[in-house]
């Protein structure tokens, strides 16, 4: 059986076992936390609070990341997966019915604070369940199936929005009950998540060293996400688009999230996952571009959105399965909160940049933030390529599974240029 065949069965009963609680609560959680994201900004527009507040709201979600993953690290240390888990799930359904509560500013930013704490505790929990159960062989699968899950539950949030008034308590308290539901099959579960023990540790200035491409690429995806999806709601509102339009522009990313996560991921499986992450971005840039400079309405940008969506999605996947390749196998649980730790400072950025940039630009330069992002992790994978002489290349054409086929050809041509230009250095 070749690799292309073998593709489809690395993903066995036993994961699905092993994993379809944790993917159900998760569901359940994340289309809380979509509703929640969503509706945010479009209240905040209603409140009549400026552009730079919301980005700053925006950005205290992720800041919480950067406290989240080390406390979240701690815990699974001392009390095991399940238990961090509905914790979290708890307080971040508090945190948000308080956010309904008290519309203003100050409150909305200590919540949201408190929920990316919480959020990104999940995130650690979720991925180093997955990654205790994965290997080199199908860990860019496994990790796109989490992926496809969040980007599903997600989009399943901001349709939601449309089935509420924005305007009263009603939203906050769906969000909420879906949040308490989150628990129930986790803590019901009779498959056991893994042990818990005192966790290996790594420092970021070693995971640095020991990945550099994982590290910085998971750095910048964090940048270019939190400004993207931090800033939506807004950039769409400002838009002046109805409620029917803003839940398809909200929901369309996601859409192409669900649609490429997985024929993405399974070719970094097969070809070198920088070169994968290299050319998807270059696309995924191209694509920004071009909504940049079109309206905001109509079809074209809706099937944009789903284009940037698909190819956006996958990044954090891309690198973290790429920093897991090559992190020491004790300390799997320790990357995963150091880098969505890395992720969170990115996407704490991202929110700020693309707010200051719709200052100063008008709400286009929202997209024209996301271009420049997209471009700059492109130009950081490139010279990673060449930094090391690793092959980009797993096998022969007949051997990798059809999605890695797509990424063949451009990946051999970077393979000679890095040979012709060792030559010349000779």
């Amino acid at each position: 059986m070749t690799a292309a065949d073998h593709g489809d069965t690395r993903l066995t009963g036993s994961i699905a076992a092993a994993t379809w609680a944790l993917f159900a609560g998760l569901m359940l959680l994340l289309t809380g936390a979509g509703l929640i994201g969503s509706l945010l900004g479009v209240r905040a527009e209603l409140e009549g609070f400026s552009t730079l507040v919301s980005g700053v709201i925006s950005a205290a979600y992720y800041a919480g990341f950067l406290v989240g993953s080390k406390l979240a690290y701690t815990a699974l240390g001392r009390v095991g997966h399940i238990r961090v888990y509905t914790a979290l799930a708890s307080l971040t359904a508090a945190a948000i019915l308080v956010q309904g509560l008290a519309p203003n500013p100050i409150t909305w930013t200590t919540m949201r604070f408190v929920t990316g704490l919480c959020i990104a505790g999940q995130y650690v929990v979720a991925e180093s369940w997955l990654n205790d159960l994965a290997t080199n062989d199908n860990r860019g699968r496994l990790l796109a199936v989490y992926n496809i899950v969040v980007s599903a539950a997600f989009g399943l949030g901001q349709v939601l929005l449309g089935f509420g008034n924005a305007a009263t308590l009603s939203l906050f308290a769906v969000a909420s009950i879906l949040m308490t539901l989150a628990v129930v099959p986790v803590a019901l579960s009779e498959a056991s998540a893994p042990s818990f023990q005192t966790p290996g540790k790594i420092s970021l200035k070693e995971l640095a060293a020991i990945v550099p491409s994982g590290f910085f690429a998971a750095l910048l995806v964090g940048v270019t996400h939190g400004g993207m999806f931090g800033m939506a709601a807004v950039f769409a509102t400002k838009a002046g688009l109805s409620s029917g339009a803003l839940t398809v522009f909200l929901t369309a990313p996601l859409v192409g999230g669900i649609l490429l996560q997985l024929p993405i991921s399974a070719a970094s499986d097969d070809v070198d996952r920088r070169a994968v992450t290299f050319f998807v971005t270059i696309a995924a840039g191209l694509v920004a571009v071009l909504l940049a400079l079109t309206s905001a309405t109509g079809w074209k940008a809706s099937v944009l959105m789903v284009a940037l969506g698909g190819l956006t999605y996958p990044l954090y996947s891309l690198a973290a399965a790429y920093t897991n390749d090559w992190a020491p196998p004790d300390k799997l649980m320790a990357v995963a909160s150091q880098l969505i730790l890395v992720y969170g400072a990115g996407a704490l950025v991202g929110p700020l940049l693309v707010s200051a940039t719709m200052s100063l630009i008008g709400n286009q330069g929202y997209f024209w933030s996301i271009a420049f992002m997209h471009a700059s992790l492109a130009a950081f994978m490139l010279y990673r390529l060449f930094a090391w002489r690793r092959p980009l290349i797993y096998g022969p054409w007949s051997e990798v599974s059809i999605p890695a086929r797509a990424f063949y050809l451009p990946a051999t041509m970077i393979s000679i240029t890095k040979r012709l230009h060792r030559k010349s250095k000779v």
